[in-house]
């Protein structure tokens, strides 16, 4: 994401930046996603969007993306601030277990400790995309609406 980061604050009650995810919020757990909130939405937001990203998964797709995508969650009002353990709200998206709406951290057994990247966008526009996107999907179409992005990371290790 080719945007700096800017005042828009990102945090979890689940867990601090930097912290390990509880086992609740993964695939060995509950599998729900974590309570999330920010403040400092930019003005001028028109919608906000939530994704959940893994640099350290060892995958490179041929198109260059690479990673493991866990959660797209778009269209959220502007008005939104936070989002509740399992949340319902949004347009789902795809992660790349082949599923829409959340799926949480799950490394390959042996693979060590991951870090998993949750980003909160500001958009400047209200797209009204459909469900069922990709986060590179997304991306294509939220990049020249962005007006405010930070991010929350945290760590999670198979047992």
């Amino acid at each position: 994401m080719p945007f700096a980061l800017s005042e828009l604050a990102l945090t979890s009650s689940a867990f601090e930046d930097g912290g390990a995810i509880p086992q609740k919020y993964s695939g060995e757990g509950e599998d729900v996603s974590p309570p999330l909130s920010w403040t400092n939405t930019p003005d001028g937001t028109q919608s906000i969007v939530v994704v959940c990203h893994d640099p350290d998964a060892p995958l490179v797709s041929p198109n260059g993306t690479y990673g493991f995508v866990h959660w797209v969650l778009y269209n959220l009002p502007a008005n939104t601030t936070s989002l509740s353990e399992g949340t319902t709200e949004g347009t789902k998206g795809k992660n790349n277990f082949g599923k829409v709406g959340y799926g949480g951290p799950m490394p390959p057994e042996g693979h060590g400790t991951h870090r998993y990247y949750f980003w909160v966008l500001a958009l400047d526009t209200d797209l009204d995309l459909d469900d069922g996107m990709s986060l590179w999907q997304l991306l294509e179409a939220c990049e020249p609406h962005i007006i405010g992005m930070n991010r929350l990371v945290g760590t999670y290790q198979r047992d």
